[in-house]
This record gives C-alpha cells, sequence and structure tokens, in this order.
C-alpha cells in the first residue's frame, strides 16, 4: 500500500540523494548520517506542528521463543527513565512542558515512536527523543510495575474471543517459527523479563544502522539534517544485527488443516489464511495482492455473492504487505442456521475468482485509482503519514518499495492477479479456523 515523492539534495550533509522528483506539492527528502542512521524529511507547512518519529527494524520477527513479545515490551520501557529523564513520572511531566502528544507501536516488523509537538518545540523534541531512545535505563522498578500494564494488555487482547481464532491459525500457518509473527506475545516470558533481555534487545536493534529518524511538518529539510548531525550523529553504530543473526524464513504450509475455536460467542466466523509474498523477493505480487484485495471487498462479485445472497454477513479479504511472508486472509461471520451453506459458497466462490467476468475491466481500473487516491488523501496529515513512510522504511530496507508504489499499482494487470490467485490462493495450502460456541458446535457436530 502507499507511496511516492521528492527529494531535494542538501549540501550540507553527505549522502545526500535525489530520490525522485514529481508535481506534488510534498517533498520527501532523505540522507544518511556517519553512524548510518538515515534521516526523512516530509515538508508540510499546512499547520505549524511538527512530528518526530524514530523507527527501528525490529518486533516479532526478531523474537526466538524465549524473547516472544519483548520487542513489544521494550516499546513500554521507552517512555521509562533515561539518562536525562530520572523516572517514568518526570518523563509524563516534560510530555506536558512540550505540550508533546506521542505514541508507539510494535509490529510484525517494525518498532516505531513518534512525537508531535508545536514547530517552536522542534529542538527540545528532538533532545527528548534521542535520550529516550539512545539511553533508556530500564529501571527494575519500572520494570516490574511495566510487567503488570503489558500483562493487562494481554489480558484485554484475549479476552476478544476473535484473539483466539487468530492466534491458533496463526500458530498452524508459521508452524516452525510461530513467535517470529506473534507480535503480543508469550505471557510466561513476559511475566520473567529481565534487565539483561532489555539490554540485549537495545544493543543488537537499537542502533543508528537499523533505524530511520524521520520528521515531517513546518520543516525545511536542510534545518532537519543539520540538527540530525547535532543530535544523533554521535549515536554508536552497531554490527548489523541480520548478519550475525538471520531471521529464519518461514517454511511453506504442505498440506490444508482445519480447527474449531470454542468461545462463547453467538455467530460463526471462519477465517481462512494463506502464506502470501514477501516485498524482497516477491516484490510484484505484494502489489497485486492491494489491488485484488480493493477488487474483493468493495466492487466485484465476492461480496455481492456472498453477503448480498445473505449467507454471511460479513466477509473481508486482506493482505498484509511484509518481508517474512505476509498473510492472507478472508475473514467471514454468519449463523449458526446458514454455516454449511455458507462455508460451501465460500469456497465456490474462490473458485470462480479466475472467471473473466468474476471482476470486469473497469473495475480492476477503479481498484488501481482507488489505491491511488487513498496514497494522495494520507499526505493531508503529516502525523500519521510519517508512519506510513517509517512503515514501508522497515520491511523494505529503503524508501524504493513506497516511492514507486503508485507506478507498480498501475502496472497490475488482469494476468497478474490470474497468476497471483491461482499461486497464492487456490494452489497454496491453507488453514481454516472456525470460531464457535461449544453448543453450536455440538449442535453443527463439528469435529
Amino acid at each position: 500500500m502507499l507511496k511516492k515523492f521528492l527529494i531535494t539534495f542538501s549540501a550540507v550533509l553527505f549522502c545526500s540523494r535525489l530520490i525522485s522528483a514529481s508535481d506534488q506539492t510534498e517533498k520527501i527528502h532523505q540522507t544518511t548520517l556517519k553512524n548510518g542512521l538515515n534521516v526523512i524529511v516530509i515538508e508540510n507547512a499546512t499547520v505549524p506542528l511538527v512530528t518526530i518519529e524514530i523507527d527501528v527494524r525490529s518486533g516479532a520477527f526478531t523474537e526466538p521463543p524465549e524473547y516472544d513479545g519483548l520487542s513489544h515490551f521494550f516499546e513500554h520501557m521507552f517512555f521509562k527513565a533515561n539518562a536525562s529523564i530520572p523516572n517514568q513520572e518526570r518523563f509524563l511531566e516534560r510530555t506536558r512542558e512540550l505540550g508533546l502528544t506521542f505514541t508507539a507501536t510494535t509490529s510484525e516488523e517494525r518498532v516505531n515512536y513518534s512525537f508531535t509537538v508545536l514547530k517552536d518545540s522542534l529542538k527540545p523534541g528532538l533532545e527528548f527523543m534521542k535520550a529516550a531512545i539512545t539511553t533508556p535505563l530500564f529501571l527494575q522498578e519500572e520494570l516490574e510495575r511495566e510487567r503488570l500494564v503489558v500483562i493487562d494488555e494481554y489480558d484485554r487482547n484475549e479476552s476478544n474471543p476473535l484473539f483466539h481464532l487468530n492466534r491458533e491459525v496463526n500458530k498452524r500457518l508459521w508452524y516452525k517459527y510461530y513467535s517470529r509473527k506473534n507480535t503480543i506475545g508469550n505471557r510466561e516470558i513476559i511475566l520473567t523479563v529481565d534487565q539483561d533481555k532489555m539490554r540485549t534487545i537495545q544493543q543488537k536493534y537499537y542502533i543508528p544502522n537499523n533505524s530511520v529518524l524521520l520528521v515531517a511538518g513546518d520543516v525545511k529539510s536542510e534545518d532537519i539534517f543539520e540538527l540530525a548531525k547535532e543530535y544523533f550523529e554521535n549515536w554508536e553504530e552497531g554490527p548489523d544485527p541480520f548478519e550475525d543473526d538471520p531471521i529464519p524464513f518461514h517454511p511453506q504450509l504442505e498440506k490444508n488443516e482445519t480447527i474449531i475455536v470454542e468461545q462463547d460467542v453467538n455467530a460463526v466466523t471462519v477465517m481462512l489464511r494463506w502464506q502470501g509474498p514477501s516485498v524482497s523477493i516477491n516484490t510484484k505480487s505484494t502489489y497485486v495482492a492491494d489491488v485484488l484485495t480493493v477488487i474483493l471487498n468493495q466492487n466485484s462479485k465476492f461480496p455481492r455473492i456472498l453477503v448480498g445472497s445473505g449467507l454471511f454477513t460479513s466477509v473481508r479479504f486482506s493482505y498484509q504487505t511484509l518481508d517474512q511472508k505476509g498473510p492472507i486472509t478472508i475473514v467471514a461471520t454468519t449463523n449458526i442456521k446458514k454455516f454449511r451453506q455458507a462455508r460451501k459458497a465460500l469456497f465456490e466462490e474462490i473458485k470462480y475468482l479466475l472467471d473473466r467476468d468474476y471482476f470486469t475491466d473497469e473495475q480492476i481500473e477503479y481498484a488501481k485509482t482507488n489505491l491511488e487516491v487513498r496514497e494522495k488523501y494520507s499526505w493531508e496529515r503529516p502525523s500519521s503519514y510519517i508512519q506510513s513512510v517509517g512503515y514501508w522504511w522497515s520491511i523494505s530496507g529503503d524508501l524504493d518499495y513506497y516511492l514507486n508504489y503508485t507506478d507498480n499499482i498501475r502496472k497490475v494487470t488482469r494476468d497478474d492477479i490470474s497468476e497471483f490467485v491461482k499461486k497464492y490462493i487456490q494452489n497454496g495450502s491453507y488453514i481454516m479456523g472456525i470460531l464457535v460456541s461449544p453448543e453450536d458446535r455440538e449442535h453443527l457436530q463439528l469435529n
């Protein structure tokens, strides 16, 4: 999903390079500091705000079982004591002094931290970010307190029946390296986390040559490049974390499997999931997946027949762009009376996806235009747009995937879509999860 833009050359810093030129009003500028830290600037003077973000190539994909969920735990410890801030209370007090809003997320292949401040607070905002990202203290008392917070988040997720369906499907789909897809983590690992494990993650992944600094808003790139050098160039570079400890690639799923997940629910939910393409290996297929997603969700026979007929109350097709194989998923909800007929109809529609008249050429073109419009619409809000740019940098390793996104979406053809459907869906092995209450399971005699 997404992206495009323009870069201007900066004589201030070395390694600057022209990315691309366009007629767009926004611009992206990029450089690399001596320590390997990528710096990306998105100029947008619409409002006098600046968003400062650091993205780190970390997350579930770096986690062996003994670290399952600790990238997420590390994210929580970012907002605690560091070399400049003595404790969490002072950290929060400082955010109020700066009028700063903040957010952070952990996903499969990226952890990001984002501050938004008034443009006049740019320098203190950069200083605040630098201290938090480079000098966390992991105080034992704060670590103990945060365990309860993270476990509470885990429990809230666990209270959602779909969490159990998703987890059981993923355990079987990513059967050999499940922890490397499990962002929320393992309860026992979270409860036993210690300072040593936090230090290991910091030293291995929180290094400038595995990170990107993004600044968006009412700024000039040449000013940000100078400030980046001033605040971040002494951040010590480390060895490439993926050379000494390569990420294992998820093996192919060899056979279809169906699992039943019992929860106290009133409806019946069917989840079908396949292993999808990887950004670095099957790049073209990731663009095709995005086009197919729009077609199936918005303007094809797929929702009209499955939902319009009343067999399902909802059906959703999705693909998540990732480097370590992104999942392709269909989630559909029905009731106990229509379950068997609806499930049969779902597989029938999957068979028909290759029929010439299943979707029209106009629907394909609409999907491409829709993706382009979404992409341009996202420029309107720099504070969220910067997170998208950081995501694409993190999963693809640079900005090229994003910068060429719209052009590559435009190149997708009907034959590309057919090839994708055959390879990943019709000929690919899947895991089917069925979420149902114990009573309905017994009534349906599901084994």
